[in-house]
């Protein structure tokens, strides 16, 4: 059987989750079931994030992962997500089995993501995956566009309960974008929800290859807040940032208002709710992008 990592076990997430430290416990007999199951070989040490176990196998000759997600996870949708895409752009999904919380999908090189990559080009690369991506979404996925009218309305309370920490004038700008990208009418594409640079691997039938992706419908450009933030140490002249902006722009053929307006308004949602949860770093980065931005 294989040895859960103590690294795994002592994940923040499990504090206080006795359902989920049993599941840590019964993690070897899980994978032994799959591997049975599946007709699956280890092949490798497993790995993890935060969230879940990957354990390199093979099924014959076939190189893959097999990924298990703790109770509580919705796998469903992720399942949904890998299933939608169906290897364009994504990870393929070779088998699942929901009720266990197991997935078993191609092997990518998780020695190496985008993150690794020179940013202008890493960004530009995450540009033409979010085009790849953008094809007809499901009406069943969540909406950008109610995401963007919730945020209108949430903004001055929780700007105001936390006192007042942006200028008014960054609060109105966000908050006027939420607006106008809320009453917006736009064809329901596909959106990765959680696109960024460790979010995406190196792959052998594409270079570059997307993981855990977040299923949404609306406009493709929502996360690229994020993009820009996870690597804004790199960019150290205001110059440097327009520059990344454009180049996402650009590759994933998206209207620059509409994705200056995302900026805006996932920028406000991620300082407020890091001031709420006590981050001291990210919250300047927003508050950075908000300045150039506005």
């Amino acid at each position: 059987m294989i040895a859960v990592p103590q690294s795994f076990r002592a994940m923040p997430r499990w504090w206080g989750d006795e359902r989920g430290r049993a599941w840590l416990d019964e993690l070897p007999r899980i994978v032994e079931s799959r591997c049975s199951s599946w007709g699956l070989d280890i092949d490798g040490e497993p790995l993890h994030g935060s969230n879940a176990l990957v354990v390199p196998v093979r099924r014959g000759r076939e190189a893959a992962v097999l990924r298990l997600a703790p109770p509580g996870d919705d796998v469903s949708s992720e399942l949904a997500a890998l299933t939608h895409w169906d290897g364009r752009g994504v990870v393929r999904l070779l088998d699942s089995a929901p009720e266990a919380g197991a997935s078993l999908l191609e092997r990518l090189d998780h020695t190496r993501s985008l993150l690794a990559e020179p940013l202008h080009t890493a960004v530009v690369t995450l540009g033409e995956l979010t085009r790849l991506l953008a094809v007809p979404a499901p009406t069943s996925a969540p909406s950008t566009r109610v995401i963007a009218r919730e945020e209108s309305v949430a903004f001055p309370a929780e700007w105001e309960a936390l006192g007042r920490p942006t200028s008014r004038a960054l609060l109105d700008a966000a908050t006027g974008a939420a607006s106008w990208l809320g009453d917006r009418h736009a064809p329901p594409l596909s959106v990765d929800g959680d696109l960024h640079f460790e979010q995406v691997l190196a792959g052998s039938r594409s270079p570059w290859v997307v993981v855990d992706p977040v299923l949404l419908q609306g406009d493709p450009e929502y996360d690229l807040g994020r993009i820009l933030w996870s690597r804004l140490d790199e960019l150290e002249q205001d110059a440097d940032v327009h520059r990344a902006f454009e180049g996402f722009v650009a590759a994933a053929e998206v209207p620059p208002e509409r994705a200056r307006a995302w900026v805006l308004v996932r920028s406000m949602s991620y300082l407020l709710w890091g001031l709420r949860h006590g981050l001291t770093l990210d919250p300047p980065k927003c508050e950075r992008l908000l300045r150039l931005f506005a």
